[in-house]
């Protein structure tokens, strides 16, 4: 199957072929013909497989009319964090840049004021994260009066990330009428919850099992005492000779001072985080995807929405206290089609976390213990409690 088939304008088409793009993943062909048609969605999707496009590429076609004089927001795109909103507003502008559209990005942690004259100048789809987008309307620099298609990106982390009550004011804030669409790569009961309470009568795809993990990664865990993580994670890249490596820890201050040991064994290695300022985060990006750094030590937060083409590696120096996180991580390699393999450092105090993990995907993960690495067997485990019951609390 062909883009042509979906019926999309000449001017999308062109731009689909400047970047190389032929054939629709499964989960666009299964998306554009309902969003075309104007039907509510509820779609399951991975990162990594195409959704983007699946809702960027026939939203274009269905706002594509030449306006005159100040054009209003007629598609709204919610997503839960500032790399993300980055990524689906470039990913607009990509597909759109042969169209007579206008779009822009909003989020917080830089100066709102550019932000406001864009908006008053007019822009046809407009892509936000929901603290910076209730700013400009408290302000009155937004006017969602008039959107026709609202999508939720990665609702699963919205919700995580505790954004329900910004969603349900910006909700509140639209025109009954209107298309929507929901992206999620889990299904939990309080996204199936947001769903019912604003999808009307929605199709629903689903391109991969919730909750399961693509078959393009390889997934193995190292079992290792805590005290001798960061010399086995060095070992590995070294004797592996690991090129790229994105590194998941728990905490912010975990990140630091992983990348502060990674940058002292000799590989050039920067953390992500929400501390981070925005520049300092775009920069660290932009160094790994242009090889600059070897390492990119992140938090599930800072990492959500990170798009790099064909990243080869994901270790876990830290296992996720929630286990749907674990999969969120590793679906950062293994994208579009690419061979990807995921690493876990596990140590026993986390033997729980892989529990819950192992129960999530239905399956057990395989285990190698490392010659030299051996855990050792008079070590007792210490509970890790770090945020587990606030979470299930949200």
């Amino acid at each position: 199957m062909s883009f042509e088939e979906f019926g999309l304008p000449k001017e999308i088409l062109r731009a689909l072929e400047e970047e190389g793009y032929s054939e629709p993943t499964p989960v666009q062909r299964k998306a554009i013909p309902i969003v075309l048609a104007g039907f509510d969605l509820l779609a399951g999707s991975q990162t990594g497989t195409g959704k983007t496009a699946g809702f960027v590429l026939p939203m274009l076609c269905r706002l594509n009319v030449h306006f005159r004089g100040p054009r209003p927001v007629r598609a709204l795109i919610l997503t839960p964090t500032r790399e993300l909103a980055a990524q689906v507003g470039e990913s607009v502008a990509t597909y759109g840049r042969h169209l007579p559209l206008k779009s822009t990005v909003i989020f917080g942690g830089v100066n709102i004021n550019p932000q406001i004259r864009t908006l008053r100048s007019g822009v046809d789809i407009l892509v936000a994260t929901p603290g910076r987008l209730l700013d400009h309307v408290s302000q009155k620099t937004v006017d969602l009066s008039k959107v026709q298609i609202l999508v939720l990106d990665e609702a699963d982390r919205m919700l995580d990330m505790g954004f329900i009550h910004d969603i349900r004011k910006i909700l509140a804030l639209l025109p009954k009428d209107r298309q929507n669409l929901l992206f999620s790569a889990t299904f939990s009961d309080e996204i199936k919850r947001l769903a019912d309470g604003f999808l009307k009568s929605p199709k629903k795809i689903e391109v991969t099992p919730s909750n399961s993990t693509a078959e393009s990664v390889s997934q193995t865990i190292h079992p290792v005492d805590s005290k001798r993580k960061k010399e086995l994670l060095s070992f590995l890249i070294f004797s592996k000779k690991w090129k790229q490596i994105l590194i998941f820890t728990r905490t912010k201050h975990g990140a630091n001072k992983l990348a502060q040991h990674l940058v002292q064994d000799g590989i050039a290695a920067a953390a992500i985080h929400g501390n981070k300022s925005q520049s300092a985060r775009t920069k660290a990006l932009a160094d790994f995807k242009e090889g600059r750094i070897q390492a990119l030590v992140a938090t599930d937060i800072a990492a959500r929405g990170l798009d790099i083409e064909q990243l080869p590696h994901v270790v876990n120096y830290e296992l996720p206290n929630v286990p749907e996180d674990y999969v969120h991580r590793i679906g950062r390699t293994g994208r579009a089609g690419c061979v990807g393999e995921a690493v876990s450092l596990v140590c026993i105090d986390e033997q729980l976390f892989l529990r819950d993990i192992e129960k999530l995907l239905k399956r057990s993960l395989t285990k190698e213990i490392v010659p030299g690495f051996e855990p050792d067997p008079r070590i007792k485990p210490e509970p890790i409690f770090q945020k587990r019951q606030n979470f299930r609390r949200r």
